[in-house]
């Protein structure tokens, strides 16, 4: 499912701090005719109320791989593998770590957003709790 890649992809952008992530993201969501409404509520997911139960576990699966060490749950997995089927979660799993190395890299290269977002009139990302908007 295009959202719920692009979702745990922003997800993992939101933790790490990657503006540029975050701004291409949404900007490619609103591309993609995915749901921008969520889509710009990710830096806040857990106090957001428009997520389902799938999306909440994806987002935590994100954020979960993306700590060190990370803090995947057996539960966790089980949940998605019920949900989505083992392929489905080992695709998850590869668009997880893809973001994880390209918005570190992001980062350590000092790349910000661009302003994709804004440009085409796209409401700014709602704040990560304790932390600055990317757009």
């Amino acid at each position: 499912d295009e959202g719920l890649k692009s979702f745990a992809h922003m997800a993992v952008a939101s933790l790490v701090g990657c503006t540029w992530c975050l701004d291409f993201n949404y900007f490619e969501t609103r591309n993609k005719g995915l749901d921008v409404e969520k889509a710009r509520e990710i830096p806040r997911w857990r106090e957001a109320d428009v997520f389902t139960p799938l999306e909440r576990d994806v987002l935590e699966y994100a954020e979960a791989m993306s700590q060190t060490p990370p803090t995947v749950t057996d539960e966790l997995v089980d949940r998605l593998h019920a949900e989505l089927g083992p392929s489905a979660v080992v695709e998850l799993t590869s668009v997880i770590a893809f973001a994880n190395m390209s918005t570190r890299g992001n980062v350590a290269l000092g790349i910000e957003s661009d302003g994709f977002a804004a440009a085409c009139g796209l409401k700014p990302l709602a704040e990560r709790p304790g932390v600055a908007s990317a757009s």
